[in-house]
């Protein structure tokens, strides 16, 4: 039902790999091809019979080439419907041929964009006509085919050769869609360059590459991920990430990050850290991150900043882990890693992070920066007469690292090289840092002489005066609250250290 037979074809495209068998599959069954320029050429280098758009027109290309397409015979070979008698009428009246099919792609405006050129450059790579000539086609699918893309072209050419260029209603639907899926992330990508200046209130974003998830959250969801991975990751051994996997590896990927010019180890657990440390080798720090909590880290997310050898491998192969995540691994320690069959094992490529946040929300999106802003040396204000050593400064600043990346509300605690123990995603400060104080216990970690990082403000005193007495002696806090003194006083009385940096890291 629905079917049709190609008679004629447009075809003007930028990509023309593979483009070849197209050609000669349409010429073998008697197709009229129309062309522009470089296509046009490409065409009558196959020794295949091709009519220049320009006889078509009755019309020159002009303006270098910004017009060459956009004319009535053009639009309305591909525009009419065959079945309206209306529109029959018309065409017979002013001489235009039917176009069945239009292969054609679009100017590489991302590519462009993302190669540094000029914006001279950039503006001549948003396509006119292109655009033009696949909206058309596809709005007039009944009877047109439209080929929107070169990665289309092996599906186009499998079809076309089976059923001699026969086209049925629901494949010219379906390309449709994906043509208006091309044209929209097209104008969104244009749209995106333009407001990086003019910052309109708009929501815009478009991404093409996809991969289905075996469930969502939970396995009644379903899931997908949009995105490149392989951009990121080169994955090495291990089943296919899962949707939780994904939400963990970012939370792993964002923590790491923090530290870059050091030996780090991080395990990951429902995206907070169950394990933080620095080290002289991946080995110790990898030890020192396992000793925080030995338990919640079983079938945990590991990542490290620096390459895993043989030695750190026989140890992280010890444990039960989803996912391991490292910029490269020695021969022997892929070889013993690897011996895990469902384990996933990815290599980094890229850390780079994204500057924008956004996720859906009621009936809408919430878009936010990232927070990107890591706490310095030169942002701590001492606001106690106790200002803290160089040594509690490093835990403090190691401290605040790990805080920024758990939920709020959080309460860390550490030394100047490893993580003691959290307390995390609590609805209070005192719920979270009692939970802390109970975990570094359970886990046998000395509190006496550790320093204690918050996300937030303390409204009363009450948090300082806990931790107090459960060993620590020096606090990172953003500060702000209206009763900021009280907790200063508290400090004061018992020659507690606190640093103040005025920057909150709420993490929801």
């Amino acid at each position: 039902m629905g079917s049709k037979k190609i008679k004629s074809a447009l075809i003007s495209v930028f990509h023309k790999d593979n483009l070849d068998n197209i050609v000669k599959v349409l010429a073998a069954n008697d197709v009229t091809i129309y062309s522009t320029g470089g296509t046009q050429k490409f065409i009558e280098d196959l020794d295949i019979a091709v009519t220049p758009v320009e006889e078509l027109t009755d019309y020159p290309s002009i303006f270098s080439g910004r017009v060459k397409t956009l004319h009535p015979k053009i639009f309305g070979g591909i525009l009419n419907r065959r079945d309206n008698t209306s529109d029959q009428e018309q065409k017979e009246t002013h001489n235009i041929p039917d176009i069945d099919l239009v292969i054609v792609d679009l100017y590489p405006f991302e590519a462009t964009v993302a190669s540094g050129a000029s914006e001279e450059e950039i503006i001549e790579k948003i396509d006119i006509g292109g655009i033009s000539l696949i909206r058309g086609a596809a709005k007039n699918f009944n009877d047109v085919l439209i080929v929107s893309s070169m990665e289309q072209y092996e599906e186009v050419l499998g079809m076309l050769d089976s059923q001699e260029c026969q086209t049925s209603l629901d494949q010219r639907r379906a390309f449709a869609c994906k043509a208006f899926d091309i044209s929209s992330h097209y104008d969104s990508a244009i749209f995106n360059y333009f407001n990086k200046e003019e910052d309109e209130p708009a929501f815009k974003q478009s991404i093409r590459n996809s991969q289905s998830l075996r469930y969502g959250e939970n396995p009644h969801q379903s899931g997908s991920f949009f995105g490149n991975l392989d951009e990121l990751f080169d994955q090495l051994n291990g089943k296919e990430l899962s949707y939780n996997n994904l939400v963990d590896v970012d939370a792993a990927v964002a923590l790491i990050r923090e530290f870059e010019k050091e030996t780090a180890f991080a395990i990951i657990k429902h995206t907070n850290a169950c394990g933080v440390a620095k080290g002289k080798d991946v080995k110790e720090a990898y030890l020192k991150a396992l000793s925080s909590d030995n338990v919640s880290a079983f079938g945990g997310i590991l990542i490290t900043n620096q390459t895993i050898d043989e030695s750190a491998a026989e140890e992280i192969n010890k444990l039960f882990c989803e996912v391991l995540i490292a910029p490269g691994f020695s021969n022997e320690a892929l070889g013993l890693l690897k011996s895990k069959k469902n384990r996933i094992i990815l290599k980094i490529k890229d850390l780079k992070p994204n500057p924008v946040q956004f996720k859906s929300l009621l009936n809408g999106v919430i878009v936010q920066d990232a927070d990107l802003k890591t706490d310095q040396k030169e942002d701590l204000k001492v606001v106690t007469n106790e200002a803290p050593t160089e040594e509690q400064v490093e835990a403090l600043l190691f401290a605040s690292k790990v805080c920024k990346h758990t939920k709020s509300n959080t309460i860390v605690f550490a030394n100047g090289d490893m993580m003691l123990s959290s307390g995390t995603g609590q609805t209070s400060r005192v719920d979270a840092l009692n939970q802390a104080i109970e975990k570094a216990s359970s886990f046998g970690m000395d509190l006496n002489g550790a320093v204690m990082a918050s996300d937030a403000f303390f409204p009363f005193p009450d948090c300082v005066e806990i931790a107090h007495k459960a060993g620590i002696k020096a606090v990172i806090q953003p500060g702000g609250s209206i009763k900021d003194q009280l907790s200063i006083d508290y400090c004061d009385e018992v020659n507690m250290a606190m640093v103040m940096t005025g920057t909150r890291h709420f993490k929801h």
